[in-house]
């Protein structure tokens, strides 16, 4: 059979006059966490009450005021898991739990044993109303599933009315509503909106319009979902509710334009839990506002540790590129993108105007520190790596302030082991590589002491005493000049055929208080006006300095050209 036999797509909806492509969102919408039933129920191993509980604090510390905990008629554990919660007095006040139920008499019982002492929550009860399922699964007739649903919303509405110490409020799903006859999903919803009754605009009942499969292109979720919402006849008494899942990769794309057709609230899971492939994912729905300047009243500045939190709970693991929260999404590998992430991340609180231009850096979309990435390195070295990412890696994690000048050097150096190991090339790695080649490179010169003494008459003119040694030998060397580090040079270029000139040279101090090191940067110059780098540390600024001539003395003999140490000579 063809593909063009096979798969057809749906009729499209008929909106000449759609308006929801150019809205924009002003507000977040009420979230709903789904985590612990559809998400739970989709896991390969289940989480048992301990892991449940726990991961219900945590959407309740993220800031969820709906969370689905159960399907309560369905298993032991789920009926345990609400009486719990409510025995035990773990609901926050302004929290309202949900509990899922088929339309059917002896399982909205079942929920509102479940639901026996709740002060508030949301009874929210399904039957599949598209085509397909009716007949080929339920061998039920349209007729018959409306009559099914108001019967069950009767009920639901009379166990509510006797517990009127409960704000219990009704939430119904026509399951499969974006592959049901758009007519029928409005029947059915206006039938069932007249049996419930209670709905005001104060307290409004819910009406999930869930794309249970994935089966149309976003613009088509929400072309249904505008179409809805204008011939709804007591909008202003619901709140049209979003359950996407990802069957096509486009649920966060279908449910954010959805939005924008007028839908108010959202169901979801926490890095797309759920089954199949999973739920509308709502840290990247959330966190996509948030990017677009919308405040969304969940809190995921510490989305590292909820990301471990979830995997831990669950046993998902989360992708590594996962947006958002994988241990990629804020890290660059190319030469290009580094040296652009580098150089944005620098200047961009310059760039901010007084009046607070939005925060705007090459290649990242939103600011890593908002989701507590502050930390966390955003490059990473491999052989496709560029200098400025090397010297950022030892910016970050090192506070080595690499000399723009020197940066070639050490991208070479770096570059060659990860050409050589074939992988990428971690911090402590690329620190090692640095040490070794510019702070310690192997070189037949070893600094003993150095000991700098100002002229008796004229105290900026400095004599100094420099002992090395060279092999097996100790030398003893004098030198002068306008300063520490001028006169160590003077004493010293000797040592080498090839002599050398100490360039201007970058300073700074690693560390605070009395822990503090200085770091010098030293070029020295050939005749031939190349450059090689020494690097230096000590507590002492002009040592530090002195140390790195030797680095790079080190270096200069070390690199096989003309110039060698020099035979012992006083």
């Amino acid at each position: 059979m063809s593909t063009e036999s096979k798969y057809r797509p749906e009729p499209p909806i008929e909106l000449p006059d759609r308006t929801w492509p150019s809205t924009s969102l002003a507000r977040a919408p009420e979230w709903v966490s789904v985590d612990l039933r559809d998400g739970n129920q989709a896991l390969p191993n289940p989480m048992n009450p301990r892991q449940k509980l726990a991961y219900f604090e945590t959407l309740c510390r993220i800031g969820f005021k709906q969370i689905e905990i159960a399907f309560p008629s369905s298993s032991q554990d789920d009926f345990d898991f609400t009486r719990r919660l409510i025995e035990e007095g773990r609901i926050p006040g302004d929290v309202y739990i949900m509990g899922l139920t088929q339309c059917r008499p002896h399982l909205i019982d079942r929920t509102f044993e479940a639901f026996a002492g709740l002060p508030r929550g949301i009874v929210h009860a399904y039957i599949a109303t598209s085509d397909l399922h009716m007949r080929h699964v339920f061998n039920l007739d349209r007729a018959r599933t409306i009559d099914l649903a108001v019967r069950a919303t009767r009920q639901i509405r009379e166990r509510a009315e006797a517990l009127p110490e409960s704000d219990l409020r009704y939430e119904f799903s026509p399951e499969e509503f974006t592959d049901t006859d758009p007519e029928f999903a409005l029947e059915i919803c206006t039938a069932v909106f007249e049996a419930w009754v209670r709905a005001t605009p104060e307290r409004p009942m819910i009406l999930n319009l869930p794309a249970t499969v994935e089966r149309r292109p976003p613009n088509e979720y929400a072309d249904l979902i505008e179409w809805f919402g204008r011939r709804f006849p007591h909008r202003d008494r619901v709140r049209i509710s979003l359950h996407g899942h990802n069957d096509q990769g486009m649920a966060v794309a279908a449910t954010e334009m959805a939005l924008r057709a007028g839908a108010d609230r959202v169901e979801g899971t926490l890095f797309g839990h759920g089954e199949r492939t999973g739920n509308v994912d709502l840290v990247t729905l959330a966190c996509n506002l948030q990017a677009r300047g919308i405040e969304t009243g969940l809190d995921f500045s510490d989305l590292g540790a909820l990301a471990a939190t979830v995997e831990e709970l669950t046993g998902l693991p989360v992708y590594y590129r996962q947006p958002y929260a994988g241990a990629y999404v804020f890290t660059a590998f190319s030469g290009s993108h580094q040296d652009a992430i580098h150089k944005g991340m620098r200047r961009a609180t310059d760039a901010a105007s007084p009046a607070g231009a939005r925060w705007k850096v090459p290649y990242l979309h939103v600011d890593p520190a908002d989701l507590g990435r502050r930390f966390e390195r955003l490059i990473r070295i491999n052989a496709q790596s560029g200098k400025g990412g090397i010297a950022w890696v030892l910016e970050q994690d090192y506070g080595l302030e690499i000399p723009k000048a020197m940066q070639p050097e050490l991208g070479r150096v770096v570059q060659d082991y990860a050409d050589k190991v074939g992988r990428e090339v971690t911090s402590a790695e690329v620190h090692r590589l640095f040490e070794e080649a510019f702070v310690r490179p192997a070189g037949p010169f070893e600094l003993v002491g150095y000991w700098p003494r100002p002229d008796d008459r004229d105290p900026t003119h400095i004599r100094g005493e420099v002992r090395v040694r060279v092999g097996d030998s100790e030398r003893v060397l004098r030198g002068e000049g306008n300063g520490p580090v001028s006169a160590f040079a003077r004493a010293v270029v000797g040592l080498l055929d090839e002599p050398f000139t100490v360039d201007d040279y970058h300073e700074q101090a690693v560390g605070k208080g009395a822990d503090a090191q200085a770091v010098a940067y030293v070029p020295l110059r050939l005749p031939d006006d190349s450059v090689l780098f020494g690097v230096g540390a000590d507590s002492n600024i002009d040592q530090a300095a002195v140390r790195a001539i030797m680095a790079g003395m080190n270096r200069i003999a070390l690199r096989g050209r003309e110039a060698r140490p020099r035979a012992d000579r006083r």
